[in-house]
């Protein structure tokens, strides 16, 4: 059984780990009840904007488990994070992103403006009514100086009928546009999983990144300087992890096995 006696906090993924589409996975009950029995603290990550913490504790609750807004960390809520310790309260924001980016942004203590005009930083989340007038005032903004952030870089969105168009598609349109690269705040790179470990106030080296994707939940904790562990009821498999140059540190069938091997070794 893999040895996570150091492990001292879990920032956790939820699609792919949590649940799979609609369907809630095997073991997720037991393992929240594990975790809060223990009182292991734990942060839930995720890169989608498009989802606020309330909406994600409703979901959790309809499972049966009960979280707090404060122990989930979407991208939209770090890239308003990361932009307090770059711009001064109520600098002007010119967002392209769903309901619970500009939310997140608004309460983070930042101003909404709907033109390019003195704007200070550009964040572009998922928008699945964005249009080509905001594209052009997101780029014109860029142009004058504006900081341009990503949420996340996830290129296509699955839907029912296929891959579609994600955010990664809408910041490849603005860099053509403009000639510079966004800042990407969500995995995989480190920004959300530094702001979950300082939230859980421990080392990164003591806290475990748990994810389903080699390329995003992974390679994002080691950047970050965590431990990893890949559960194996998402997107990769096991057979595509000889071919990787990205190693998790510790591999789990499923919730159940992981749940296992932290009854065995943590708070022992």
């Amino acid at each position: 059984m893999p040895d996570l006696a150091h492990i001292q906090a879990l920032v956790i993924d939820l699609d792919g780990v949590l649940w799979r589409g609609q369907t809630a996975l095997p073991g997720v009950v037991e393992f929240f009840n594990l975790l809060q029995e223990r009182k292991i603290p734990f942060v839930l990550a995720t890169n989608n904007a498009a989802a606020s913490p309330e909406k994600v504790c409703r979901r959790l609750q309809r499972m049966g488990i009960h979280v707090s807004t404060e122990e989930i960390l979407t991208s939209g809520r770090a890239s308003a994070e990361y932009l307090r310790t770059e711009l001064s309260v109520g600098s002007s924001i010119y967002a392209i992103g769903e309901e619970p980016l500009k939310t997140a942004l608004v309460q983070a203590g930042f101003s909404l403006t709907q033109d390019a005009s003195g704007v200070r930083a550009v964040v572009v989340g998922l928008d699945r009514q964005s249009t080509w007038e905001q594209l052009a005032e997101a780029a014109l903004a860029i142009q004058t100086g504006a900081l341009f952030l990503g949420t996340n870089p996830d290129v296509t969105f699955p839907i029912e009928r296929g891959q579609v168009p994600g955010n990664g598609a809408i910041l490849a349109a603005l860099e053509a546009a403009t000639g510079v690269k966004p800042r990407i705040i969500g995995k995989p790179e480190p920004h959300l999983y530094l702001q979950a470990v300082a939230y859980l106030q421990t080392e990164s080296n003591h806290a475990l990144a748990v994810g389903d994707r080699l390329e995003t939940d992974i390679l994002g904790g080691q950047r970050a300087g965590m431990m990893t562990a890949l559960i194996l009821t998402g997107v990769t498999q096991r057979h595509e992890l000889g071919s990787s140059p990205i190693q998790p540190d510790y591999v789990f069938d499923d919730l159940p096995q992981l749940t296992r091997a932290l009854m065995g070794h943590i708070l022992d």
